[in-house]
């Protein structure tokens, strides 16, 4: 269990990090017009109304009894609301509209357990009670850390589900100048036999999930490395030479995915009115396509491309190599060494709602001179989402890490233009599904020596 950190000074900070982590999620919602809050834009998750619904609910369920000892008011709303899913096997929920309660019904229901919460939370930065062990013996702030960044995960996966909303049903936002870059040229980086430190400690006071736990080291044998994420314009050749007909690129499984879902290209591609070129789906406008941002796939297709290519995709341990191992054998917090994450260093906090060229913040680099491994699109390896040793499931939430220790998910680490900072930490690690194409997910390939 992580270590209790002084009360009052986190305590307050905690309640200032939700209420901001609630404004994010807020001004999401925000963008889509209400007449469209009811549609499905991915169809294996859930419709927009849930989420409104869902993160209030969590949060409810989460500390309700067990840190404060409150009754329910809307028993029915605290279930109906408790779970998202993430459906294996083409599974899709069939639900319609008419089955979830009104938009208002909805929101009087959100606003009543923030003004409970809200009052219950307070009294306890100002008794000084942050540290005071709940049920399960956690203390509140280990509670509160899991509330916020429940809520800012789901700040990027909103994001990349309301990105396949039709630019209409969205009320378009600002987006910042493009970043001046230099002309991207594909290189491989060597990076030599090593040790890779993953996980985190539990003397550690950090927060962390229970899947960051136990720290643990790995030997990784040399290697190279991509030294930016694939572009594209490289993706785009692989699709020029036939890389989706090509049955000796894919897996069984991945051929079988492709074929009876019509796949031939990304998602976040479409063709322009006339057939002859790509569009870039941005958030709010599709673009043609900018050759030299970063192609996001899912791991079916980044696999198909790495074998086309020559290479493979990287080990979690691996990337970890690349990402946070020095020369003289040290390793670091962050790819580009100690300092907290700033926008010098790449695209992540919410700055941007697309992605930028991968040769964009050079300043976020490795101490190998890899470029772009936090940030601007997670990326996919091919290690199955797995328990390190040691793993223990957090009592009060069993299921969020061991319901997909299943062999159907795998590892991705870095982040998206839409992740927080707090979860660009070294330990942090998030997964999905090897067919999922709808995460701001890119790759780079690897090559042994």
């Amino acid at each position: 269990m992580p270590a209790t950190p002084a009360a009052p000074q986190v305590g307050h900070e905690l309640l200032e990090r939700l209420l901001q982590a609630r404004a994010r999620t807020d001004d999401l919602f925000g963008i889509v017009k209400n007449e469209f809050l009811y549609e499905r834009p991915i169809p294996e998750r859930h419709r927009i109304i849930f989420y409104i619904g869902h993160l209030e609910a969590f949060d409810w369920n989460l500390l309700r009894e067990r840190a404060f000892g409150l009754r329910t008011f809307r028993p029915r709303y605290d279930q109906l609301f408790a779970f998202g899913i993430d459906p294996v096997d083409g599974g899709r929920p069939q639900d319609q509209p008419t089955d979830w309660p009104s938009l208002a019904e909805v929101r009087q229901y959100v606003n009543q357990i923030r003004d409970t919460l809200d009052a219950e939370i307070g009294n306890a930065v100002s008794s000084d009670s942050m540290g005071s062990i709940g049920r399960d013996g956690f203390p509140l702030g280990t509670l509160l850390n899991v509330a916020i960044e429940h809520r800012l995960m789901h700040a990027e996966t909103l994001a990349y589900m309301l990105h396949q909303l039709s630019h209409d049903q969205k009320i378009a936002q600002p987006e910042p100048p493009h970043v001046s870059t230099a002309p991207f040229q594909p290189a491989m980086t060597e990076i030599p036999a090593g040790i890779a430190t993953l996980g985190l400690s539990r003397q550690d006071p950090a927060f962390g999930w229970d899947n960051e736990y136990e720290l643990n080291t790995i030997d990784v044998p040399a290697f190279s490395i991509d030294r930016y994420k694939v572009t594209n314009g490289q993706y785009l050749e692989f699709i020029a030479a036939g890389g989706y007909e090509d049955r000796a690129l894919w897996s069984d499984t991945a051929w079988q995915w492709k074929t009876s879902n019509n796949i031939f290209h990304p998602a976040f591609w479409r063709r322009d009115g006339k057939g002859d070129a790509w569009l870039q789906r941005n958030m709010f406008e599709d673009v043609p396509l900018p050759l030299d941002w970063p192609a996001y796939v899912s791991q079916a297709e980044a696999m198909a491309y790495a074998r086309w290519a020559g290479k493979s995709l990287p080990t979690e341990a691996q990337w970890h190599r690349a990402a946070f191992g020095a020369p003289e054998g040290s390793e670091n917090p962050y790819p580009w060494g100690t300092d907290e994450p700033a926008p010098k260093h790449g695209n992540f906090d919410f700055k941007r709602w697309d992605p930028a060229p991968v040769t964009a913040f050079p300043e976020g680099a490795s101490a190998f001179g890899v470029s772009g491994l936090v940030g601007n699109g997670w990326e996919w390896t091919s290690t199955a989402f797995a328990p390190f040793p040691g793993f223990e499931p957090f009592p009060f939430y069993p299921g969020y890490s061991a319901d997909f220790f299943d062999g159907k998910h795998y590892v991705i680490k870095g982040g998206s233009a839409r992740t927080a900072a707090c979860m660009l930490r070294r330990s942090f690690r998030n997964w999905f599904q090897p067919h999922y194409q709808y995460v701001y997910a890119g790759f780079r390939g690897v090559r042994g020596l």
